[in-house]
């Protein structure tokens, strides 16, 4: 299965956000010497905060000294995960950054500045930070995941991949194993992946939402449908409603047309955060079950929330031309997204998105190069498949292109709600 393109984060930047400073909530040691006051570190126990919402009244409420600003700074972020406003985002960082005025070189609160610019997909922020952190504590693992995660997304991926050794030597722990899971992904080695990944399931035992983002995760990496389902479904009791977990199980849902069930795991998961992966996610179920006018309205809500993410600081020109490229919305304006950002994240992933935006542009012949540079690790990520497979098609080269569209197929023959269907019928018919 493969995990829809989420605005808010990439899945190395979800590791830094949400593991990464789990990590350092627990005492790792990028903490700062003076531990926080009992009631906080309860609540910013690893995955277990009850209310970010209650945390950020309680820290407001205090004097404004360098420690409340960390924790006040890092609870806007978990708000943000749990209702999706990225307004909080200008406030985290309002927050961090008084923090380091009051306590210049401050890990934890440098960390959460890292986690941050990692969301925002300011890449190459965020490995400056890194940077300073790692000169700042050379033994301390964090530092290393946010340098890691950044030089990932700028396509410097064996530098990428000696960091994540270095952060794996150091602290074995959910978030380098996930971060060593997704390394082996984007190298072809899916075995790998998925045996890294159980180490983080393993090293998650006894923590109910970290045991449920890893079960997300095996779901992810998994081979066949009913596998998936069952880790979504584990995941889901284990942090009842969750919202990606709900996303991930209505996604099974839809692979099979099942849209009467997966509709409503949808709704549910859009109603929890409405997050723009997930409106799009609702607007391709609406569109493939009929209903065009529902449809059409969660698409306008997606361009409204993808507009108010980036007012607050994110770069989401690759997402945002994705979704305009896979849904016909103004495809001149996709492919200036898509060179943007390909300028800002020149990924596999940058390539990819640049490819398909001048294939639907008709531009097929540039399209190509793009498409081989996608592909340049070995790993076989089934979208990136996909859109080689329509370039060859685009091209004349009927043959060929059916090859790579079966390919695709046999790496995820789900990987997309409305493009699975159009490359079973191109695979079979050209």
């Amino acid at each position: 299965m493969t995990l829809r393109l989420a605005i808010a984060g990439t899945a190395a930047a979800l590791a830094a956000a949400v593991l990464l400073l789990g990590g350092v909530f627990a005492g790792s040691p990028a903490a700062p010497a003076a531990a926080p006051a009992p009631d906080a570190q309860r609540l910013l126990a690893p995955w277990s905060a009850p209310s970010a919402a209650r945390l950020i009244r309680d820290l407001r409420a205090q004097d404004p000294d360098a420690k409340t600003l960390t924790l006040l700074g890092l609870a806007y972020q978990q708000r943000v995960k749990e209702t999706g406003d990225p307004n909080l985002y200008r406030l985290s960082e309002q927050a961090l950054r008084r923090a380091l005025r009051l306590a210049p070189g401050d890990r934890l609160a440098l960390t959460g500045l890292g986690g941050l610019a990692l969301i925002r997909h300011d890449f190459r922020g965020a490995l400056v930070i890194g940077r300073r952190l790692t000169r700042a504590a050379p033994t301390a693992a964090p530092g290393y995941g946010i340098v890691g995660d950044a030089l990932l997304e700028l396509g410097r991926y064996e530098e990428a991949f000696a960091a994540f050794d270095r952060m794996g030597s150091l602290k074995p722990s959910i978030a380098s194993y996930a971060r060593i899971s997704y390394a082996r992904e984007l190298l072809g080695d899916q075995r790998g992946a998925v045996a890294a990944m159980e180490l983080a399931a393993d090293a998650a035992a006894g923590d109910p939402r970290a045991s449920s983002w890893a079960h997300l995760q095996l779901g992810d990496l998994a081979s066949r449908l009913s596998v998936g389902r069952r880790h979504f479904r584990r995941a889901l009791e284990l942090s009842p409603n969750d919202a990606a977990a709900l996303d991930a199980l209505a996604d099974t849902y839809a692979a099979e047309g099942r849209f009467g069930e997966a509709i409503p795991l949808q709704q549910r998961a859009v109603a929890r955060v409405p997050d723009p992966h997930y409106v799009e996610a609702l607007g391709d179920m609406y569109a493939r079950s009929g209903r065009k006018n529902l449809a059409r309205a969660q698409y306008a809500r997606y361009l409204e929330l993808d507009a108010e993410f980036r007012a607050n600081g994110s770069r989401t020109e690759l997402e945002a031309a994705l979704f305009r490229l896979d849904h016909g919305i103004d495809l001149r304006a996709a492919l200036r997204l898509a060179k943007a950002g390909r300028a800002a994240r020149p990924s596999v992933l940058g390539d990819d998105v640049y490819a398909w935006a001048l294939a639907r542009n008709g531009r097929c012949k540039e399209a190509l190069p793009s498409s081989e540079r996608a592909l340049r690790l070995g790993g076989r990520d089934a979208a990136a498949l996909f859109h080689r497979g329509m370039i060859e098609r685009c091209l004349g080269r009927v043959a060929e292109s059916r090859r790579w569209l079966r390919e695709a197929l046999r790496r995820d023959p789900n990987f997309s709600i409305l493009w699975s269907p159009r490359a079973r019928q191109l695979a079979r018919i050209g």
